[in-house]
């Protein structure tokens, strides 16, 4: 420990979990430095600019405003000290074929009217699917995301207990849809946040209704500039808060010392440390910046885990606008089943796919040129599978003939910027095991205390943080996640 009694700590990884891991300690006295490999921070939501348009190449949906509020609000801050958001309205649109659409309004109640007019009853089996949602997400999202997931007893209180017994674990997502609905079309619209949540809804606990409560409640919103404005508030922060931000730093090895993490060695350099988190890739960390006796777990055991979709994406800029798409827009035209089936069951590149077009131009002047339009389309494929340009260009033909098909217009002959990303880049990129870009499944065995441990059992001053561990995938639990990290460091140095 530094002479001052201010813990030299190492972050490893700029992604949201890196940065909030980083804010938290660095509010707690620590001396933080956070090294990222690539050469801006932000990670999956790194942004880069070509030809005129500004692309987010990740995330792009801004669900669970208040879990993102709460986190600035730890540090006495909004986030509108650092971005402007709008909520938009229609929220999203579903293409079931040629003019065949569905558009999420921002209201909740215009939304029971658009269910209703799907199917008799439709309405008010929103309505009451949507009350259990809150009350889901109340539980999930206010308590339960923010256990570090180490031990039953975590659970064993009533208030926790009691909420639990309202999250139908053991009932799947795919049965608890059809207990409301059974229009088809309004099946696989509830359906669709599953497919990007890691596990078919036959796999998948019906707690995750909880993120209809994110949808057609709290409604979609955008942080105008690109949701890359997350990453750049965040960075912010930390740095007013004096964490120092080494870019193009790629950590290549821990080196331990009677059980503990004496330093890392980042570019040829050793460099001391008292503690470290590390947000990269879990696997990553343990097989490649850790000898076998400190690993949590075997490469057996990752074999094992079920993982998460990778994604084939696009990034598209177009001298025209294109009518018929919304700020986000899913293309649901063909079997949500044998998609997944082909992601999880039978893993292959998809017989005829779904995707989702992001076009942020929609909402946003400064992201194209006057006129022109923004697209990113992205298509959830298995992890592991071959990765080569020749499929992803015939994937890319796929997706716009369908496009053109479904939206009765010419994109081909307007594309003026054209990049691609899939497995290799994830894994090249960000390390990531399998080129998976959500990491792992929410599935029950892979809920909670089931996920890989935020600490390491062998080495004192190891923590991770990040999607691989709890409480999960996505933007909110990204954050949650290094605000939970940073709590047992803290509880860790109190004792």
């Amino acid at each position: 420990m530094t002479s001052n009694n201010r813990p030299d700590t190492a972050v490893i990884g700029s992604g949201f979990s890196g940065l909030s891991a980083a804010c938290y300690l660095a509010k707690a006295g620590h001396r933080v430095t956070l090294y990222e490999k690539n050469e801006s921070a932000g990670g999956r939501a790194r942004q880069f600019q070509s030809h005129g348009f500004t692309f987010d190449m990740g995330p792009s949906w801004y669900w669970m405003p208040d879990v993102i509020a709460d986190f600035f609000a730890d540090f006495g801050k909004k986030p509108e000290d650092y971005y402007s958001l709008v909520k938009l309205d229609p929220g999203f649109r579903i293409y079931y074929g040629k003019d065949d659409l569905i558009d999420i309004p921002a209201d909740p109640g215009q939304v029971s009217a658009v269910f209703e007019a799907v199917e008799t009853g439709g309405g008010a089996s929103l309505e009451k699917f949507l009350s259990a949602a809150t009350e889901k997400y109340r539980t999930g999202m206010k308590q339960l995301a923010y256990k570090p997931g180490l031990s039953v007893r975590e659970f064993i209180n009533w208030p926790v207990l009691k909420g639990l017994m309202k999250l139908d674990l053991t009932q799947s997502f795919d049965q608890y849809v059809n207990k409301y609905f059974k229009n088809e079309r309004l099946r696989r619209l509830m359906e669709f946040p599953v497919l990007f949540l890691g596990a078919p809804p036959s796999r998948t606990p019906a707690l995750y209704s909880l993120m209809h409560h994110a949808a057609f409640i709290q409604g979609t919103w955008y942080p105008m500039g690109g949701m890359h404005q997350i990453v750049k508030a965040q960075t912010k922060l930390a740095q007013e808060l004096g964490v120092k931000i080494e870019t193009n730093a790629a950590v290549s090895r821990m080196n331990t010392h009677k059980k503990k993490i004496a330093s890392i060695q980042v570019q040829g350099q050793d460099l001391p440390v008292d503690l470290v988190v590390s947000s990269a890739d879990y696997h990553h960390t343990e097989m490649n910046l850790l000898t076998q006796p400190y690993r949590n777990y075997t490469e057996t055991y990752w074999k094992n885990r079920t993982l998460a979709p990778s994604s084939l994406i696009f990034y598209i800029g177009l001298s025209e606008k294109v009518e018929g798409l919304l700020h986000h827009t899913l293309l649901f035209d063909k079997d949500l089943a044998k998609h997944s089936m082909e992601i999880y069951n039978d893993p292959r590149w998809p017989t005829d796919p779904l995707f989702y077009v992001c076009t942020p131009s929609k909402t946003d002047p400064t992201v194209a040129p006057p006129g022109q339009e923004n697209m990113f389309i992205l298509m959830p494929i298995a992890p592991g599978i071959t990765d080569t340009e020749a499929l992803r260009e015939k994937y890319f033909r796929i997706l716009i003939d369908r496009m053109e098909k479904i939206l009765k217009t010419d994109i081909h002959k307007n594309i003026v910027y054209k990049r691609s990303y899939c497995i290799n880049n994830f894994t090249e990129d960000y390390h990531a095991f399998k080129g998976n870009a959500y990491g792992l499944a929410n599935t029950l065995n892979q809920t909670a205390i089931f996920k890989p441990k935020i600490r390491n059992r062998k080495l004192s001053n190891l923590f991770y943080a990040g999607h691989l561990t709890v409480p999960g995938p996505g933007v909110p639990p990204a954050i949650i996640s290094g605000k939970i990290v940073s709590k047992q460091i803290e509880k860790m140095m109190s004792k």
